[in-house]
């Protein structure tokens, strides 16, 4: 199954996401089909979310199934 996703990036005690599509059975940080966005939580204002909407409906149109916290950053940041 294909899945949306958060990946850690950043440095100790600063973290850094990205919103990958990928495989289920890879790891959070493994290898990715497509980059969708990031979330910056350190940052305050409207540049903390970015995603391409365009992409995230073609994927979830594909069966992608979306995280819990994908799905709470979505709704909070939209």
């Amino acid at each position: 199954m294909v899945k949306i996703r958060l990946s850690r990036r950043g440095c100790k005690n600063r973290p850094f996401y990205h919103i990958y599509v990928k495989d289920s059975r890879r790891s959070r940080d493994g290898r990715f089909i497509e980059k969708l966005g990031y979330f910056n939580p350190l940052v305050q204002g409207e540049e903390r979310l970015s995603i391409n909407h365009i992409r995230l409906d073609y994927w979830k149109n594909k069966g992608a199934k979306i995280s819990d916290r994908v799905l709470f950053l979505l709704k909070k940041y939209k």
